[in-house]
């Protein structure tokens, strides 16, 4: 099982549909970007203006910091914009270089990357993305731009080898205050990446990014992340690069190590009801088209009621 995907098994996914065991690969294709469209696309907008309340007016797009200040109830108009900026933010810290079952999550984050980028593309999106988490490479960004040359760029770099570091560096938080910077009101924005941590920090930034943009949050899990196997005493290393032996054939340690897991995702799901983002999780054990299919149907069937 190889820790980084192949450049042409990422381009291929504009056509490969052999792994859902369907007999055409135009109707797998055409079925997510279907999916992808009904969700995401038709409700791309760019902020126009503010302008005075008028009676009937939808009160969700009341701009309330001008109301305050002006004491007379304002709101945000907005117009449907014909295409969009879709950013892809693609984790890829040493904690990503990790999978017990199905693949590596660099290998599930940088398939979904390619899944999502070909579809936004298809639909003449411009696409752009960020590579973050690498301490040597830095944060790599690719600007958005009409055609393909942006998303092969990012893709590319997923398939390159991060360089090799003990400690986990936490680069989240920076590049979603660079995504936050220069994007056209209205862009799209992924975030594809470990969230198995503390994300409280998180909520200021992705408050500043869902102010003028929609963003989906792609947390890859992996089924150890909750349930930690049974192997006996084992020796883990932390972040910070320090030894802590663990009993992992103790009921009580398990227990406690699915209980901290479930607090973190629902924190996570807390913030992200708050902040109106949608959240996606996707699994490393799990085949990505079904597994991206199923919430996005999910997600339509929703937006319909």
């Amino acid at each position: 099982m190889s820790l980084y995907p192949r450049l042409d098994d990422l381009l291929e996914l504009r056509h490969q549909a052999h792994t859902l065991g369907m007999p055409s690969h135009h109707l797998v294709n055409s079925t997510f970007a279907g999916l992808y469209a009904s969700v995401f696309r038709g409700a791309g907008v760019n902020f126009e203006e503010v302008r005075e309340y008028r009676e009937g007016d939808d009160i969700r797009y009341m701009d309330w910091k001008v109301t305050a200040r002006t004491n007379e109830p304002h709101l945000k108009v907005f117009r449907e914009e014909r295409e969009r900026s879709v950013i892809l933010c693609v984790d890829r810290g040493p904690h990503m270089a990790f999978g017990t079952r199905g693949t590596f999550k660099t290998v599930q984050a940088a398939r979904t990357a390619a899944l999502i980028g070909w579809a936004a593309s298809r639909l003449q999106d411009r696409v752009g993305g960020m590579a973050f988490g690498d301490p040597q490479a830095g944060l790599q960004h690719f600007r958005p731009a009409r055609g393909r040359r942006a998303l092969w760029q990012l893709l590319r770099t997923l398939t390159q080898p991060a360089s090799e570091q003990i400690g986990s560096i936490d680069c989240l938080a920076g590049a979603l205050q660079r995504a936050t910077r220069g994007l056209p009101t209205g862009s799209l924005v992924f975030i594809i990446a470990d969230l198995n941590r503390d994300v409280r920090d998180l909520e200021r930034v992705l408050g500043n990014l869902v102010q003028r943009n929609s963003v989906v949050l792609l947390p890859v899990d992996d089924p150890a992340d909750w349930e930690i196997p049974a192997m006996g005493p084992t020796t883990f290393t932390g972040s910070d690069g320090t030894l802590l032996e663990i009993d992992t054939d103790d009921a009580a340690a398990q227990r406690h190590y699915q209980a901290a897991w479930q607090r973190r995702r629902e924190l996570l799901t807390a913030i992200a009801n708050r902040l109106n983002i949608i959240l996606m999780p996707i699994r490393t054990d799990h085949e990505i088209h079904l597994s991206l299919i199923h919430s996005l149907e999910q997600r339509a069937r929703r937006r319909a009621l």
